[in-house]
Parts: C-alpha cells; structure tokens; sequence
C-alpha cells in the first residue's frame, strides 16, 4: 500500500510540474476576448524585450520565426533571424535598453494567423539617466505549430530625445 502511495503521488505532482511549466501564453484558438489577447501579446513583448535588454540571444532566437523581416526606418530592411540575432549581438548587446512607452500599446487580431501589436517604446542607454530616443513600431505575432514567434517588424518614427 505505501508503494502505491508513493506512486500515486510521484505522478500527482509530476501533473502539477508539467501545467506549471506549460506555456504561459495561450494557444491562439483558446483566447476568446480582446482583452485575453492583448494581455497573451503584452505578455510575449514582455518576453521579447527582456531578453533584448539582458542579451539572452538564446531567448530571442526561439521568439522569431527563420524568415523574419525587420524594416527599420533608418537602417533598412533585414531578412532572416540570423542576421537579426548578429545586428542584436553587435549593436545592441550592453549599450540600448528598451521601455514600452506606459499606455500606448494596441492589439488586434489576425483571423487565423496571430495578432499585431503597435505602441512606442523608448530607448536608453544604461547607467545614463534620461532615454536618447523614441520610435514607435509594429509587429506581426505569428502563432504557429504550437508557439508565438515574431514575423514581420516595422520600426519606424525614430526621434532623437528631446
């Protein structure tokens, strides 16, 4: 009998481990409002951004799907999740972080493909007081075999701060 309590509990908790560790943000077919989306997609630029602000190139890499396309008003347009990952890793690695401007984020659905986020974000650059720049951007979220990735990127409107 206390071999089969033992078990009994060992596969108990392991079912409680394994919700825990279930993706946090929900399939696109289980979000039923407006408001279950934009908080699924405030939650995934959240993800996005820490690991762009923490250099967890790792952690960008399963954000992006492998054709993604970044056009950015001033450096043009990239192609591809490597060459984002570099451009990240070279340029941006320990001299920008990022903020997500309070209030200004916007959520829409796309029937059957994800969703798309726009907002404005501010850029500073750390240890420095005051941010050096502000844009504002749109991404397509892309939910596919499972996960939400980012696709397409326009990051455009980039002012110096004032």
């Amino acid at each position: 009998m206390r071999k089969f309590s033992v078990l009994l509990m060992v596969v108990v908790l392991s079912g409680v481990c394994a919700r825990g560790r279930a993706q946090a943000v929900p399939a696109l077919g289980d979000i039923k409002s407006q408001e279950e989306l934009t908080k699924a997609i405030t939650t995934l630029d959240k993800e996005l951004f820490d690991a762009y602000n923490n250099c967890d190139i790792d952690k960008l890499g399963t954000l992006v799907v492998d054709d993604l396309e970044f056009y950015h008003d001033k450096t043009g347009l990239a192609v591809g999740r490597q060459v984002f990952l570099d451009a990240i890793k070279n340029n941006i690695c320990g001299k920008v972080t990022r903020k997500l401007v309070d209030g200004s984020l916007e959520v829409y659905p796309l029937k059957g493909y994800g969703a798309v986020e726009l907002g404005v974000h501010r850029f500073y650059h750390p240890g420095m007081p005051g941010n050096v720049g502000e844009a504002k951007f749109i991404t397509l979220w892309q939910y596919k075999d499972g996960a939400w990735k980012v696709s397409r990127v326009i990051s455009y409107d980039h002012e110096a701060a004032k």
